[in-house]
């Protein structure tokens, strides 16, 4: 009833860019936080960045100066610009929404995309 589809990503060399979107779609009533997390081989999820109720931003320490996160309130899109790439960066990114209302519902749920494979590398 509602799905994350994402998009963006790909092979990048060290110091480039990219920039990966995610569009919530379905019978969305409300959805009020988005965010990235990542996850590179034999690691765990960790968050890259993502809005908090209330507005405010967070981002991983080892993103800060270089990632952006950004929000289309209209579309329900969420953006990561993603500049001067480290191989450290590699990962599978996801898009996140925890607290997603569907339309003629009461309940909130927790939802993720599939994932979109960053790869940094000369």
């Amino acid at each position: 009833q509602v799905q994350l589809v994402e998009s963006g990503g790909g092979l990048v060399q060290p110091g480039g860019s990219l920039r990966l979107s995610c569009a919530a779609t379905g019978s969305i009533a409300e959805i009020n936080v988005m965010g990235w997390y990542r996850q590179a081989p034999g690691k765990e999820r960790e968050m890259v960045a993502r809005f908090t109720i209330g507005g405010f931003i967070n981002y991983a320490d080892s993103v800060k100066g270089r990632f952006t996160i950004s929000r289309d309130h209209a579309r329900n899109t969420v953006y990561l610009q993603m500049n001067s790439l480290k191989p450290e960066d590699t990962a599978v990114y996801y898009c996140n929404a925890p607290r997603v209302l569907l339309t003629g519902s009461n309940r909130f749920l927790e939802v993720w995309g599939q994932g979109t494979l960053v790869s940094v590398s000369s």
